[in-house]
């Protein structure tokens, strides 16, 4: 579905180049529900970015069901079947959920834009001309990021950090909801995350270091390694001390 072949994202940094990701390559399957995990600054989220074409490849390339889409930008990514949903949703002042949808699910047919609000377990009649901005709870505008990423029915869905900013109750149904998109609609789903029901939920945990993957396997597998993650040898730390080490 998704190959990722010598993959590489680098930066200026104090007047030189700093590679971000090095080199990265992986393949991703269709229909599989992979979780994404890592120290903080091991690469996660710049992966996600570059898989949808917010950030551009220094070098390598990125295939999605066979044709390469290294250099094709975001909306074109977009048509070809890849969401993606933020870690911090967008806010929007005068327009409502029901409008929000309509544009994700290029549809203005109420009966569709009620099943898709029911699918991520928003109160359709509570909320249907509700606008979309800083009232809301977090919770509530998560939930609305997760209907517009469904709303396109996408091949392949990125979700960043998903529970950044809800509530413990949220974290279990929202899971629920992603394995039954993945299950049902054959999605192939990316979720980065330390969060352990996200893990748990996935087909293969890809632990990040140094912005390569030094692990890929289940969750049972990944456990020794993610009860050690605070530990130094997941940097080449030598002789100084990195918070972001810790978790």
């Amino acid at each position: 579905m998704l190959a990722i072949e010598g993959l590489r994202y680098s930066v200026d940094s104090n007047g030189s180049r700093r590679d971000i990701i090095p080199n990265l390559s992986y393949k991703f399957s269709k229909g599989k529900f992979y979780a994404i995990t890592g120290p903080n600054g091991s690469g996660k989220t710049t992966l996600a970015k570059l898989i949808m074409g917010i950030y551009p490849a220094s070098a390598g390339s990125i295939t999605l069901a066979g044709v390469k889409i290294t250099d094709m930008p975001i909306h074109e990514r977009a048509r070809a079947g890849i969401a993606y949903s933020f870690q911090h949703p967008a806010r929007f002042k005068g327009i409502t959920f029901r409008e929000l949808i309509a544009i994700a699910a290029n549809t203005n047919e109420t009966t569709d834009i009620l099943r898709l609000m029911k699918r991520v377990g928003i109160c359709s009649f509570a909320h249907l001309n509700v606008p979309v901005d800083s009232k809301l709870s977090g919770g509530e505008i998560k939930k609305i990021e997760l209907a517009t990423t469904i709303a396109r029915n996408p091949k392949i869905a990125i979700y960043d950090e998903p529970d950044t900013g809800i509530d413990l109750w949220t974290i279990e149904p929202m899971v629920k909801l992603l394995k039954n998109e993945q299950q049902t609609r054959g999605v192939t789903t990316v979720v980065v995350s330390h969060n352990r029901a996200f893990l748990e939920a996935a087909d293969t945990v890809l632990i990040m270091r140094e912005g390569s993957f030094f692990f890929a396997g289940t969750f049972s597998a990944a456990l020794p390694y993610l009860n050690d993650i605070s530990v130094c040898d997941y940097r080449t730390c030598g002789d100084r001390t990195y918070d972001e080490c810790f978790r």
